[in-house]
């Protein structure tokens, strides 16, 4: 029997992926499940099923009964509607204070920006994937101490992402700092956690946070690139912004470790499983 499409789009619209909601409400209709049977009950690929309860359990949506072989049960959904309430309150607050801080940084690039024949001087906007891929090995060959960058889906670059792995080494050796805050989505997708261990080894710190605003790398304080979604382009489509002004990029690296303070190591996800 598939779940309730109604339930699973607002599990969705609370922070859930699909596949998690979807589980979430087989899960629920008897006392516990092998990882197979709830597959079935929930019609999610076999190869998905354990990253998907992981990413409950995870999030205490669910418990792991460790055992000969291993079930999985829910948490009373009035407990678990109760956990997701929290966290998309936590991310509203989270973006409320980063939206406070760029419109005081971008309130001053505004102003002055009105006063500009050419508003373009400092800020090059791109729609085209390949030039933003090449932007972002631009941005990162160009750093000389600090690279800090969201990182969430879709990905542009390629996924090994040569030039980033040259500039890590680069940075590390001339002792400066390269961080990184990945959303929960890499944990399921087998190439981008190679990408993050091979990154790992260059010397980049990584987190983890459930949302990220946008993608972002903020260079050395000065160098931007960012991306929004487009809503003349139509659905899907993204304009990526890269800015040259230490202004924003500062306001910008606070907004960064705001949420690097609140997010989650790899060693600590493993420890919460």
């Amino acid at each position: 029997m598939e779940p309730d499409e109604q339930s699973v789009g607002q599990l969705v619209s609370l922070g859930l992926a699909r596949y998690e909601a979807r589980v979430y409400l087989a899960l629920i209709r008897r006392e516990s499940y092998t990882a197979a049977e709830v597959a079935r009950e929930a019609d999610v690929p076999r190869q998905r099923i354990y990253d998907v309860l992981d990413a409950l359990v995870r999030r205490r949506l669910a418990t792991a009964h460790p055992g000969k072989v291993a079930t999985f049960s829910a948490i009373a959904p009035e407990l678990a509607l109760t956990r997701l309430m929290s966290e998309q309150r936590e991310a509203l607050d989270r973006m409320e204070r980063i939206s406070t801080g760029l419109v005081s940084a971008l309130l001053p690039v505004w102003s002055e920006g009105r006063s500009q024949s050419n508003p373009l001087d400092y800020i090059e906007v791109l729609r085209d994937p390949k030039a933003i891929s090449e932007r972002f090995a631009d941005i990162q060959e160009q750093a000389t101490h600090e690279l800090l960058s969201f990182c969430k889906p879709p990905f542009v670059a390629p996924t090994e992402n040569t030039a980033g792995i040259k500039a890590t080494r680069r940075l590390r050796r001339a002792e400066g700092t390269v961080r990184a805050i990945y959303t929960y989505d890499v944990l399921g997708d087998p190439a981008m956690m190679d990408n993050v261990e091979h990154f790992g080894k260059a010397g980049e710190e990584a987190r983890f946070a459930s949302d990220l605003p946008l993608k972002l790398i903020v260079a050395d304080g000065s160098l931007v690139l960012c991306d929004m979604p487009d809503p003349v382009a139509g659905t899907g489509a993204t304009t990526a912004l890269y800015i040259e002004h230490p202004a924003l990029a500062g306001c910008l690296r606070l907004a960064f470790q705001t949420v690097w303070d609140h997010a989650a190591t790899l060693d600590d996800l493993r420890a919460s499983r």
